[in-house]
């Protein structure tokens, strides 16, 4: 897999591909995918080593927000791990793609969409990699509604005391969930303090900025060592003007209107960061 030059390019062809693909399956999810698609675009844009889906030292990849999997597609698909004409089936009759990934779709590693469980699933795998003597690394994504679950600081905990340098996580910090605001629901910020207080090297950066999330990521530490955590702020729905930060956009689908015009705004959002 070459890696892409203009992550910002490649962010926008995957933006483009989750409103298309949402509005043709009439699914919802897209405000929660759109946050990530930044994240998306660093890591199978530039970071992920993988050869190819059957490689055994690949690195691998969780997306414990399993909601947001449209986003994850779009990537699989810009990168040809998945055939475009797949991505085009997305929620139909027969599909393999779900509004969750299974791990029967080329690239998906693991199935998920129980939140709270990926980070479990991620410290297992890292883990597995230093007893198999594997420079392979696992990243798991996550939201920051699911650090309202006890099971992510099991994970945590677990993570730091075994010096898994080769855990990556990622938290999309959007600051809303399915039935509210996550400040409003159950607030745990600061949660870059909460993570360095488990022994975790935390760092805060700028979720919408691919080539910044790439480098930070390209400069940790390997060896053993505390895991990493990006604390990622975020925007839910980024780009499109009538979804960012609004709760019902959790859930609802779009119309014909509604696509036409978020296609509209991220046409905006691409011409300001080329102007930038």
């Amino acid at each position: 897999m070459s890696p892409d030059n203009d992550l910002n390019a490649l962010a926008a062809r995957i933006r483009r591909n989750v409103i298309e693909s949402a509005a043709a399956a009439g699914v919802g999810h897209v405000g929660s995918a759109l946050s990530i698609v930044d994240l998306m675009a660093a890591l199978y844009g530039r970071v992920l080593r993988i050869p190819a889906v059957d490689d055994n030292d690949r690195d691998r990849f969780v997306l414990s927000k399993g909601h947001a999997a449209l986003a994850l597609y779009a990537a699989l698909s810009e990168r040809s791990l998945i055939d475009p004409a797949l991505l085009a089936s997305y929620c139909s009759d027969g599909s393999t793609l779900g509004t969750h990934p299974e791990h029967v779709v080329p690239g998906i590693d693991f199935s998920t969409g129980s939140l709270g469980h990926g980070l479990s699933i991620g410290a297992g795998a890292a883990l597995a990699a230093r007893l198999q003597g594997s420079s392979r690394r696992a990243f798991v994504l996550v939201s920051d509604a699911e650090c309202n679950e006890g099971s992510l600081w099991e994970a945590v905990m677990f993570a730091a005391h075994h010096k898994l340098s080769n855990l990556i996580a990622i938290v999309d910090l959007n600051g809303q969930q399915a039935l509210g605001y996550t400040r409003d629901v159950l607030d745990l910020s600061p949660l870059v303090d909460r993570f360095r207080a488990f022994g975790w090297n935390a760092i805060e950066i700028d979720g919408h900025d691919p080539e910044r999330i790439a480098r930070t990521i390209e400069g940790l530490a390997q060896q053993p060592g505390p895991p990493h955590v990006l604390i990622a702020r975020t925007v839910f729905g980024r780009g499109v003007s009538f979804m960012e930060n609004k709760i019902e956009w959790h859930y609802w689908p779009l119309d014909d209107a509604r696509e036409a015009q978020a296609l509209l705004d991220l046409a905006a959002l691409d011409e300001q960061a080329v102007a930038e």
